[in-house]
């Protein structure tokens, strides 16, 4: 038969701090019955040298001794002890409610009066030892916590922040209310060179908030490279955010398109605050451009089409975005830095610099050391040539000098790839045909390194084809401060009234080693396009048209137009050297 141990198991260290022997060895009697090592202190002075050398796991401390009483040892105890848990009980015959109350204020976490039994000390030393096995539990599960959102922010910078671009002339002021931030910043450059940005705001900060940011942001980033509009990458975005969070949890959202020929921005305002375009030099809120479309994920398949704001820009305009945490952050005595304040930075700021620099002081000097409650986010957009990317990083790759390749107009059997598109009514409206032929192209002849020539040559031979042959529109529309917001509306309307007509694309593709050339013709069913006036349009810098067609002139070797100007042929030739 197995013996049965008499010895108390050994519960680690105690140290009784009192000044009067006998209570002492009383005390120390009955904790050595509770399997304690008993260390002993006549004063707070040696308490504390005690605790800094044997590192005791429980103290009863009396309140009044000589040399430095239990309060002053007590507070200096517990700022040694830092996060790791060592409870305090004072020992105590007093019945003063201020005495007692100032033993908690001093770290104190239980009382034991005198004279002491064994059945409350042993009740109190185990509610401390439950307490203390909490704390080492919870301690253990917070630094658990803290390594997986270590990890989970490794993760979100990679994914989300990384990939975002011309950072070095957007300024921003992102700050997260906890180590995960509900907002998001986006950035991309579109085939075309357009700069896509988007500024959001989940329900909620923290790491659940910024959960959805992973989903959102592959969406922006894979649909923009591959040159899908803004209004499809939103739909796109809500229907997966519609899918994936829970009811309650949604994303409002700003996204803005500068235009690659930085005469136009197309924005959009889902359920966030007003974002603003200001003039350069005065200053000026040109537009306030409030929510007029739901947040993403609140319902399926919305149209963000006819949410859109077109507006025509100067060089030098500025765009700013902002979350509510901008104007709901409080100060000390909970006042909000409201709308106001947040206008009248960007009214007082010096026009030779950033808007955000004067936002941030001015926010910084309101809120002091208050609590932030919500996630803060504000975005600069300035709209400068530098912004946006030349065509310099690939500009040896095509050819538009030289004889033409010998066996463009052969009439032998060629050695090709050759496919053509046709939208017919209703499709025009519905369909983005370029996508899905950069798409095609890039699969069958793998021409990655020419994704950003073709897909301007593609998207404006087809907008000139959609836009002044087939809806019929005239670019001196586009003239005047309102001129953008006019003419996309009219597009708007001729594109939902649409019921006939047809866009038929062709594309011919002829490799050769590392060298090759595309033929691609775009024909509509409407009058055509002036092309015999493009020369005298495109000498007025201020004028709208043919200017796209000019840039579709400087990347390909060959471009012409067939009468009456409804067929438009370009030859794309390239040289990739090795």
């Amino acid at each position: 038969m197995p013996k049965i141990s008499t010895q108390p198991q050994h519960n680690g260290i105690a140290l009784i701090v009192e000044d009067e022997v006998t209570n002492r060895m009383i005390l120390k009697a009955l904790l050595k019955k509770h399997g304690y090592n008993v260390i002993e202190a006549e004063n707070g002075a040696e308490a504390i040298q005690h605790f800094r050398k044997q590192s005791p796991d429980i103290i009863f401390m009396d309140v009044m001794m000589p040399v430095m009483d239990g309060y002053e040892a007590a507070s200096e105890i517990k700022r040694l002890a830092g996060d790791h848990f060592v409870p305090i009980i004072f020992l105590t015959a007093m019945s003063d409610e201020k005495a007692l109350a100032r033993c908690v204020e001093v770290g104190g976490d239980d009382f034991l009066s005198k004279p002491y039994s064994f059945t409350v000390l042993s009740a109190k030393v185990k509610a401390m030892e439950r307490i203390r096995t909490l704390h080492q539990d919870t301690r253990m599960l917070y630094s658990r916590m803290q390594r997986d959102e270590e990890i989970a922010e490794q993760v979100f910078s990679g994914a989300v922040i990384a990939g975002n671009v011309a950072l070095e002339h957007i300024r921003s002021l992102l700050k997260p209310a906890s180590v995960f931030s509900g907002d998001l910043m986006l950035t991309a450059f579109a085939p075309s060179h357009d700069l896509h940005v988007l500024l959001g705001d989940f329900t909620g900060h923290g790491l659940a908030a910024a959960l959805g940011a992973l989903p959102t942001s592959e969406a922006f980033r894979s649909m923009t490279a591959k040159g899908f509009a803004p209004q499809q990458i939103l739909f796109a975005i809500n229907n997966k955010l519609h899918d994936l969070l829970p009811t309650g949890m949604f994303l409002a959202a700003q996204f803005v398109k500068v235009d690659h020929q930085l005469d136009h921005i197309s924005i959009i305002n889902c359920g966030m605050p007003d974002c603003y375009l200001i003039e350069n030099e005065s200053m000026r809120l040109k537009y306030e451009i409030a929510s007029k479309s739901l947040p993403l994920g609140i319902a399926p398949d919305i149209d963000f089409r006819d949410d859109f704001h077109h507006l025509r820009v100067d060089e030098g305009d500025r765009v700013i975005l902002a979350t509510d945490g901008v104007t709901e952050a409080r100060d000390s005595n909970g006042e909000l830095f409201g709308q106001k304040r947040f206008i009248e930075a960007i009214r007082k700021s010096d026009s030779s610099s950033y808007i955000m620099d004067k936002l941030a002081k001015d926010l910084e000097a309101f809120c002091q050391d208050a609590p932030q409650d919500d996630d803060i986010s504000v975005v600069e957009v300035p709209l400068i040539r530098e912004l946006l990317p030349g065509w310099e990083s690939g500009s040896h790759h095509f050819v538009t000098d030289g004889d033409m390749p010998q066996n463009l107009f052969s009439h032998e059997q060629p050695d090709c790839i050759e496919f053509q598109l046709i939208l017919y009514g209703s499709q025009l409206r519905q369909a983005d045909p370029v996508p899905i032929l950069i798409n095609y192209i890039q699969e069958t002849a793998g021409l990655h390194e020419h994704r950003r020539p073709l897909f301007t040559i593609l998207t404006e031979l087809y907008i000139n084809a959609l836009d002044h042959g087939v809806l019929q529109l005239d670019s001196l529309l586009k003239q005047g401060e309102d001129g953008f917001t006019n003419y996309f509306q009219q597009r708007e309307q001729r594109l939902e009234a649409l019921t006939e007509g047809q866009i038929r694309i062709g594309l011919r593709i002829h490799q050769n080693n590392n060298s090759g050339y595309i033929v691609i013709t775009v024909e509509d069913s409407g009058h055509g396009f002036e092309f015999k006036t493009l020369s005298q349009h495109v000498t007025n810098e201020t004028l709208y048209s043919g200017r796209g067609i000019m840039l579709v002139k400087s990347l390909v070797k060959q471009l012409k137009f067939f009468e009456p100007g409804n067929k438009a042929e370009a030859i794309y030739v390239w040289e990739d050297k090795l």
